[in-house]
């Protein structure tokens, strides 16, 4: 039933900026189905783009790691009982949670228990680690939308209804990435050999491997004297701790692209980044790569008990064998980097291979994610709010 006869109300929570683009995404193509409902919530400027009012931002949810969720718990907990209480008193015709698992989960199986109907976009990585985490989805969420096409059967042996929708970077990005324009416009010379650095985007990441791609790009330099270093940074921060570091390497004349991963890695013959989103967008723009990732040392330990794969990196994941290196821990150093990376410049072979085996991947999950996205969500809630 419609919270409201005149103005059926749909709430959406992202808990950061990624899941702010998504929600945007996913906003585009439900506005023009529902252009009598109300979109409401916590979100951001992508999101703000498609006429949806952020009653509060993102920025309390954007936690990065164990440490930083524990510290802030008392605030978040607080977060989501005020949260709970708006959204159900009067309550809203739908609920959709945004990636933030561990946020808006809770936040979800109280409000199905409210009767409010529950869609999750972006499933948690359930088929990476704490598998037994379905259990704790089945009792908050009526619908789970899966941006990879193995997903659903994991959920359907809990019974949990999940559709596949396919990823939005499919959709976004070419089939052929223009190599030659994106080099171009950044002013670099059509045959000189490019390197990406990607070393993440929140603190912890680039503390713990920003140092480590540098001292690995300066080995790179003594086998490649011309070698085109490119290093986007994601934040403000990213700006400060790239600058900060550089500071201590100016030899490296590296070249800091603000906001522009997409352009350095389509210009790159090669990346190096760390493990997550990233590695995704670098298989999508056909690129060779080597994933590095390192973190708190019983951090480490206790998600590798928990890991029920192999793998850390989406294309491996995705294409279920190791098609890319992944150098974790004490494995990420200068020297094994260093190497990985130059196998690479050297097999002009087994780059042509894997762009072929990059291309399948790409075709697989690009399915238009918010048609299909949309297309789930209105089959299943369309009459409480208003549609069919």
């Amino acid at each position: 039933m419609a919270s409201s006869a005149e103005t059926p109300s749909v709430a959406l929570v992202a808990g950061e900026a990624s899941g702010d683009l998504l929600g945007g995404l996913l906003l585009e193509g439900l506005r023009l189905a529902l252009p009598g409902v109300r979109f409401w919530g916590v979100g951001g400027e992508a999101m703000q783009a498609q006429g949806f009012d952020a009653r509060w931002s993102y920025e309390p949810l954007a936690v990065h790691g164990f440490v930083d969720a524990l510290k802030r718990y008392p605030r978040l907990a607080r977060f989501r009982r005020a949260l709970v209480h708006a959204l159900a008193a009067p309550p809203v015709d739908l609920f959709i949670g945004i990636d933030a698992p561990d946020f808006n989960l809770g936040l979800e199986a109280q409000l199905k228990r409210a009767g409010i109907g529950t869609v999750h976009f972006v499933s948690p990585s359930i088929w990476a680690w704490r598998r037994r985490r379905v259990k704790t989805i089945a009792r908050a969420v009526d619908l789970m939308l899966c941006l990879f096409p193995f997903e659903p059967a994991l959920y359907a042996e809990a019974g949990i209804e999940a559709r596949f929708v396919g990823h939005p970077l499919a959709d976004r990005l070419p089939l052929a990435p223009d190599q030659a324009g994106a080099r171009a416009a950044l002013g670099i010379a059509p045959q000189a050999p490019v390197l990406a650095l990607l070393p993440g985007s929140r603190e912890g990441e680039l503390r713990h491997l920003l140092p480590v791609f540098l001292a690995a790009a300066a080995r790179l330099r003594q086998a490649l004297p011309d070698l085109v270093l490119l290093l986007p940074t994601a934040n403000a921060l990213g700006d400060a701790l790239v600058a900060e570091a550089l500071a201590e390497a100016p030899e490296l004349g590296v070249h800091v692209l603000p906001r522009r991963a997409h352009e350095a890695m389509t210009a790159a013959d090669v990346v190096l980044l760390a493990s997550g989103t990233a590695t995704l967008e670098a298989a999508l723009l056909k690129r060779p790569m080597v994933i590095a990732y390192r973190m708190n040392p019983w951090q480490y330990r206790l998600l590798r008990r928990m890991a029920y794969l192999p793998w850390v990196g989406l294309p491996n994941i995705l294409l279920c064998e190791t098609v890319v290196p992944e150098l974790l821990q004490d494995e990420a150093n200068p020297a094994d980097l260093a190497a990985a990376v130059l196998r690479w410049f050297e097999d002009a072979p087994a780059c042509a291979r894997l762009a072929e085996r990059f291309t399948e991947l790409h075709l697989m999950l690009r399915q238009d994610t918010a048609q299909r996205a949309r297309e789930a969500i209105l089959t299943r809630f369309g009459p409480r709010l208003g549609r069919g």
